[in-house]
């Protein structure tokens, strides 16, 4: 008999508070977010008091400014996470449903979308504060993927974006019509690749120490620009990965495109994860090679 796992009873909201006749929940996702920004600061801040660090032997912005960045991410994360998910995934339902984009609470966010909405806070921030912006992304991209490693563990409780059908003994049965409409399979019966818990490992745990080990152990930071191209190469390889095993969104899928290949020829193509990866990966490289000129 296959080896399989039963998906934990988990529920994804922590708590629940009626107030006013409504009720207010906070959910595991939402925490995810909260402390990984919170985490990531933290993890900056003590990096600023190594000087040593930095390019010149100077830290490039203050504790004060870094607080004030913050701001500016989060609305990075929010807008730029919300629009990626409506210009890559979904145009066509918003444009018909155009009051349905403010609905964020139903979910609905792209990482592509908001890593490009962190890029442009972090370009604007450092425009108006006059601090080296390729130094700049270097620290957000060192502590994103704590970002990351939470949010898709998030991702596994909420029993959201699991991967496909597998026969391997960890697949796990995850609960919903969505999930056990696998063909061939009794419902109930389907285990899933946990796909979710492949990308906390590779974009998160893994990625994440490598990019602390080269801040603090080979003086990545010195060089403006190397941890920023890293971490692009980095998670856009891994996403690539796991996206061969992660179920594609609904509206990819077809009958003559069971796979849900967002770009394909004769059944051969590449998914929208693997599609929005590919430049991630050839940006990075371009941004090592140059990192050298830039070093201080």
């Amino acid at each position: 008999m296959q080896a399989i796992i039963q998906f934990p009873d988990i529920s994804p909201e922590i708590f629940t508070i009626p107030l006013f006749g409504m009720e207010f929940s906070l959910r595991w996702y939402a925490l995810s977010y909260i402390a990984g920004i919170l985490i990531g600061w933290r993890i900056i801040v003590h990096t600023l008091r190594s000087p040593n660090l930095w390019p010149g032997g100077s830290a490039p912005i203050t504790e004060k400014q870094l607080e004030d960045l913050l701001t500016w991410v989060i609305l990075g994360v929010i807008l730029g996470g919300r629009l990626g998910f409506i210009l890559f995934y979904q145009p066509g339902y918003y444009l018909s449903n155009p009051t349905q984009i403010l609905y964020v609470w139903q979910g609905g966010m792209s990482f592509h979308g908001g890593l490009l909405g962190v890029i442009l806070a972090c370009f604007l921030f450092s425009r108006r504060q006059n601090i080296p912006f390729w130094t700049l992304a270097d620290a957000l991209c060192m502590v994103t993927p704590v970002g990351l490693l939470l949010g898709r563990i998030a991702n596994f409780i909420n029993a959201e974006l699991w991967g496909r059908p597998t026969d391997l003994p960890w697949g796990v049965i995850f609960p919903g019509a969505a999930a056990q409409d696998c063909p061939g399979i009794v419902p109930g019966l389907c285990a899933r690749h946990p796909s979710q818990l492949y990308e906390a490992l590779l974009e998160g745990l893994i990625l994440g120490a490598i990019l602390l080990y080269l801040a603090y152990r080979r003086g990545g930071l010195r060089f403006p620009g190397r941890l920023t191209g890293v971490f692009f190469i980095g998670y856009g390889l891994a996403r690539f990965l796991v996206e061969l095993v992660r179920q594609p969104d609904a509206q990819f899928i077809s009958e003559g495109n069971p796979l849900g290949l967002a770009f394909h020829i004769s059944g051969i193509g590449l998914t929208m994860g693997q599609t929005l990866s590919i430049p991630m990966i050839i940006f990075g490289i371009v941004v090592i090679v140059t990192s050298r000129r830039r070093a201080a």
